[in-house]
């Protein structure tokens, strides 16, 4: 796995190949067949990995969450933006369909979606109970992440908006609420 991420960070996703990561780890590409069935088997393993590193971080977060719904927010929308801005190769894997023809197993999406029912019981007591909310939320904080990162590699330009893009939508369940 090492190998792979290693590909992946110097020369992209789709640049992996079993016979450069045999020969990263000393390896002959065909003994790598007796390990990994397929290069999408490499990806499977990678998404999987990536998103239980996801899970146990976001863990940690939420055992400190505050109590109001724009602090809980921030705190979501903080770590996520900071984990795709750290991790930008895993992020991409993670979030975006970049691989033709890779679709990770259910072994491997489950870390996600047991990312996605937390973050939901957490947001439920605060408020926030409709999918569409927090399918709106996602896609905020998502669309944050991928344009800093397309945009301003290293740098703030979008990150910084995020409290801004937090209050407003605080402001919009607000409303449509009263």
């Amino acid at each position: 796995m090492d190998a792979a991420w290693e590909v992946a960070r110097e020369r992209g996703l789709a640049e992996i190949t079993l016979r450069e990561i045999a020969d990263r780890i000393g390896m002959r590409a065909p003994s790598l067949y007796t390990h990994v069935a397929s290069k999408n088997a490499i990806y499977d393993a990678m998404f999987g990995e990536a998103w239980t590193q996801y899970a146990d971080e976001v863990s940690r977060v939420e055992a400190d969450l505050p109590q109001d719904l724009a602090g809980t927010l921030r705190a979501y929308a903080d770590h996520f933006v900071g984990f795709a801005t750290r991790e930008p190769v895993k992020h991409l894997l993670m979030n975006q369909r970049t691989i033709p023809g890779f679709e990770p197993s259910a072994d491997s999406y489950a870390p996600a979606v047991a990312v996605m029912t937390s973050f939901a019981e957490h947001l439920a007591p605060r408020g926030i109970t409709a999918q569409e909310d927090v399918d709106l939320f996602v896609a905020l904080v998502g669309g944050i992440a991928d344009t800093q990162l397309a945009n301003e590699p290293g740098g703030d330009r979008w990150t910084r908006l995020i409290p801004r893009a937090i209050d407003m939508f605080v402001r919009d369940l607000e409303d449509r609420n009263r």
